[in-house]
């Protein structure tokens, strides 16, 4: 049995929150203020321990699995379990982007009307939202979620989802649909997402001294800025292909004819079909310089969300259950991949970006909006129940 919305019992949903919002402004403050880097195996147990304990005695949840790796400790909670049916899986992410101590360039506080935190809009807000829903759902609804809810918060999205993609796609095999709490762009949930790859291209030249003999050398520095040249034209605005060369360095001495030389380059695609026709051109880049040797590290790492007919009527649906609340749902699409690019991969349908509204993802200056809080976490409360 499906558990249909109207006017008034969205409204209790409302209501719950808006009475509980004082301490879940608190659970919210005390999760941004365990700082989790990337990379930060003791941080990550922390903040998986803070999530676990928040449920650990909530009746509706079957398991928490700690999945511990080179990388930190991944958690996946299993809620409404049923052997007949694929889930529903809901994913987040635990890591940051802010290293130990940020904290004092930005502390946790509130200033009109905004909670400013070091990850908290990307995406501790939104971890403590997903925990707050289930919780919710238990409390105000009578009726079982029609598909058994799995929720995978991941330790290291912000660093390409090292060891996550395996479990994230493990996940998205067993699940009819995804939700994905990432921040809002802006408060519109994201249909679409850029896939993502990731190059390093190396020249390998010839030394030789710069005042003496320059001629007998072969400049690694020239020939990569012969090849950034070449990578800035596979830009298109037509297919919303991107290709930026980040960084570069090279060089020994100042006196010496430059032997080696290396650049950074980000690329970013709407259809898979683009990746591989710009991962194809990259590979095969040739030297000017003959005597200069090209080696390319590095490849696609992110599969795009694409934004098919599927995610379409899955936002669609979103939209109604927000408009039943006199809340605009709006939609876009973003340049920025997440672990919704690997579950969209395999032909889940993913309504991304359904976090709190705030601003400063990955910034010092970052925020999220408290009067955005009650309305949010209904939205996924219902998206839980309601699905489709």
């Amino acid at each position: 049995m499906y558990y249909f919305f109207d006017s008034m019992n969205w409204r209790e949903f409302y209501n719950l929150f808006e009475s509980e919002q004082e301490r879940i402004i608190e659970a919210i403050k005390d999760f941004v203020n365990i700082e989790s880097p990337s990379l930060d195996i003791e941080a990550s147990r922390q903040v998986a321990d803070f999530l676990a304990g928040a449920i650990e005695n909530l009746d509706c949840v079957e398991s928490i699995e700690r999945v511990e790796t080179k990388t930190g400790q991944h958690l996946i909670i299993r809620a409404f379990q049923s052997q007949t049916s694929k889930s529903l899986l809901v994913v987040g992410h635990t890591d940051t982007v802010h290293p130990r101590g940020a904290s004092r360039l930005n502390p946790t506080r509130i200033e009109n009307g905004r909670l400013y935190g070091c990850g908290v809009f990307d995406m501790k807000a939104n971890c403590i939202l997903i925990i707050e829903a289930l919780k919710a759902i238990k409390q105000k609804s009578n009726e079982k979620p029609p598909l058994p809810i799995t929720i995978f918060f991941s330790c290291d999205e912000e660093v390409g989802s090292i060891t996550g993609r395996e479990l994230v796609e493990s996940e998205a095999a067993k699940a009819e649909l995804c939700l994905v709490c990432e921040p809002s762009a802006n408060g519109k949930a994201k249909t679409g997402r850029k896939g993502t790859a990731a190059y390093i291209l190396k020249a390998h030249g010839i030394p030789a001294h710069a005042g003496l003999e320059a001629e007998r050398g072969a400049s690694a520095i020239l020939e990569i800025a012969h090849q950034i040249k070449r990578i800035h034209e596979l830009n298109d605005k037509q297919t919303g292909t991107t290709a930026i060369v980040c960084q570069v360095k090279g060089g020994t001495a100042p006196n010496v004819v430059p032997a080696e030389a290396e650049c950074s380059i980000d690329v970013r695609f709407t259809t898979l079909s683009e990746a591989q026709k710009i991962d194809e051109k990259i590979r095969t880049l040739k030297p000017l310089d003959e005597r200069v040797r090209l080696e390319i590290l590095g490849g696609i790492n992110r599969p795009p969300l694409e934004r098919n007919e599927k995610v379409l009527g899955f936002y669609e649906h979103a939209k109604k259950l927000a408009a039943l609340m006199n809340y605009e749902l709006g939609e876009t699409q973003v340049g920025g991949a997440s672990d919704g690019n690997f579950v969209a991969a395999l032909g889940v349908p993913v309504l991304d970006g359904l976090g709190v509204r705030g601003d400063g993802a990955h910034t010092l200056e970052e925020f999220i909006c408290l009067d955005d809080l009650s309305y949010r976490a209904t939205l996924l409360s219902m998206l839980m129940l309601k699905p489709f």
